[in-house]
């Protein structure tokens, strides 16, 4: 008789076991799960922007961060902008290290990663003035965050201005191109929606 029953024990402790077990990943995957209210409130923030799929790809893993705080939003979006900003010098740099780079070519890549490091610049003074949004001259750095950010986006466009006139590896020009037209579209992501927080 104990034979028998042993067996069986053991089969519904681990049964048991097993469901629990379930129940407990279940839950902590819904617990987990990003509130609808906060991904609402991003995908209708990325709508008022200039590059909407771009703005919603970038911020909604940011949703559970951002909740339904406009300022909190505007920071992620320059936080991203920073980051990617930041790659795209990178990727510039090591463009500039090649052996067989053309003296006119290195030149503009030396002046491209100059705008690009101006444009981190002017984002971390966007950062700043953002933060003080909070202080008696509230529009004051309203504007100045505005500014700034407008400053960020020249100086990208500058970067790709500098090949415009230069005889430059098509192949080079397209991924400098490629790179900095995803840092405007940032930029100017997290400048609409800093024009639109007030």
């Amino acid at each position: 008789m104990e034979s028998l029953t042993s067996p069986s024990l053991n089969l519904l402790f681990i049964t048991i076991l097993t469901l629990f077990l379930f129940i407990s990943h279940v839950h902590s995957i819904s617990g987990s799960s990003v509130p609808q209210a906060y991904t609402n409130f991003v995908k209708k923030s990325c709508n008022t922007t200039t590059y909407p799929p771009v703005c919603l790809k970038t911020l909604a893993p940011h949703a559970s961060s951002i909740k339904t705080n406009p300022l909190s939003l505007c920071k992620y979006a320059l936080k991203v902008a920073i980051q990617a900003t930041r790659d795209s010098s990178t990727t510039v740099s090591k463009l500039a290290k090649r052996k067989d780079i053309p003296s006119t070519e290195a030149r503009a890549v030396k002046e491209c990663i100059g705008d690009l490091k101006d444009a981190v610049y002017q984002l971390k003074q966007t950062v700043e003035a953002m933060g003080h949004l909070k202080d008696a001259d509230r529009e004051f750095q309203w504007a100045n965050a505005k500014t700034y950010a407008s400053a960020a986006i020249t100086d990208a466009e500058t970067c790709v201005d500098e090949f415009l006139d230069r005889k430059v590896d098509p192949v080079v020009k397209n991924k400098i191109k490629g790179c900095v037209s995803d840092v405007e579209k940032l930029i100017s992501n997290a400048l609409s929606l800093i024009n639109h927080l007030y």
